[in-house]
């Protein structure tokens, strides 16, 4: 009989196989402080692409890494956070991180995290204007905040995903609670920033990947808690974002949607690309219960302290039934 806590002699070997070699213990190694393209990787090992290429192809074969594509780039990071991953860490663990190689490797890594850096930060400062106009005419981001880990509550929980990730704020906010993080995002200068703000937060649990919001490539009902932040005024069909990301919850899973309140500041549409002009409680209740979730709590931040008319944020927090309605099945079926 298999013990599921520990892998098989045949996997052990592969394991120890693949990271058994200097440059991809060194991959390894990087890896583990966050996912990297081969340019980043060619640029910090001193070696040629090819052969990085091959040994990443290797460690993918093992199961120890996974690529993904985000437009022209491919990027790499660990896989997952099973008894392979395990074992790789331990093996890493193991070499001291004053190595020669290893504590350059470390110093090129930063060097290359300090350039994505300085690019996002360019990418932020070119737009900051606007977003600056568009944060004064609500409440300040820290209410909103507030107000999602109120409604979220203190509980961990297993797995994150955030829907236009945008910053990778949300990300942040919740890093505590959540084993494994996902971010997704259509903008790969956003992405950007946000891969920034996790490498500086210290966030080795949180993740983020070019994705189209309306076809996730990602598995269904693997996450607990869904994330959708100042996202939906952006699309035209933001009913069918719902429903695709009630695909990815959990049975008992939660999704969390942040949006406008119905609003006329039609300027939004043509300088900050606004689709819909937010959105009615009632039409995003509905759209949730269509996706098959219980709505359980709509909350509406108003700006109280504004001399002018300005946003109102709302908050929908939404249930997959599917565990409570099995719970209710297996108790019923006790009883009788």
């Amino acid at each position: 009989m298999l013990d599921n806590n520990r892998l098989s002699l045949d996997k052990t070997v592969d394991v120890l196989k693949a990271a058994g070699e200097p440059t991809r213990l060194r991959v390894l190694a990087l890896l583990f402080g966050g996912e990297l393209t081969v340019t980043d990787l060619t640029e910090i090992l001193g070696q040629s692409q090819p052969r990085i290429s091959r040994h990443l192809k290797l460690l993918a074969e093992a199961g120890l890494v996974e690529r993904f594509q985000e437009g022209a780039w491919a990027y790499f990071r660990l896989t997952g956070d099973g008894l392979a991953h395990a074992l790789t860490r331990n093996i890493v663990d193991s070499v001291s991180p004053s190595d020669a190689l290893l504590a350059r490797d470390a110093e090129r890594l930063l060097a290359v995290k300090r350039a994505r850096a300085e690019r996002a930060q360019a990418y932020f400062s070119r737009n900051a204007a606007g977003w600056d106009q568009l944060r004064s005419l609500h409440i300040s981001d820290e209410q909103v905040e507030k107000a999602l880990v109120e409604m979220v509550g203190e509980q961990p929980f297993d797995s994150m995903l955030d829907l236009g990730t945008g910053t990778g704020r949300i990300l942040q906010l919740f890093s505590a609670l959540y084993r494994r993080g996902v971010g997704v995002d259509a903008s790969r200068d956003m992405l950007a920033i946000a891969r920034t703000n996790i490498d500086e937060a210290g966030i080795g649990h949180a993740s983020v990947r070019q994705a189209d919001i309306l076809n996730l490539p990602l598995p269904r009902g693997s996450f607990d808690l869904i994330s959708i932040h100042q996202v939906l005024h952006f699309l035209q069909h933001p009913e069918e974002a719902i429903s695709e990301a009630a695909r990815m919850l959990s049975p008992g899973g939660r999704m969390i949607i942040v949006d406008f309140a119905p609003h006329d500041f039609e300027y939004l549409r043509d300088e900050h690309a606004h689709m819909r002009l937010g959105f009615s409680a009632d039409t995003v209740s509905g759209w949730l219960r269509d996706a098959g979730l219980t709505v359980e709590n709509v909350v509406a931040l108003t700006p109280q302290d504004k001399a002018e008319k300005g946003l109102t944020v709302s908050i929908w927090l939404a249930r997959d039934p599917r565990l409570v309605i099995a719970n209710e099945q297996t108790s019923q079926e006790g009883v009788a």
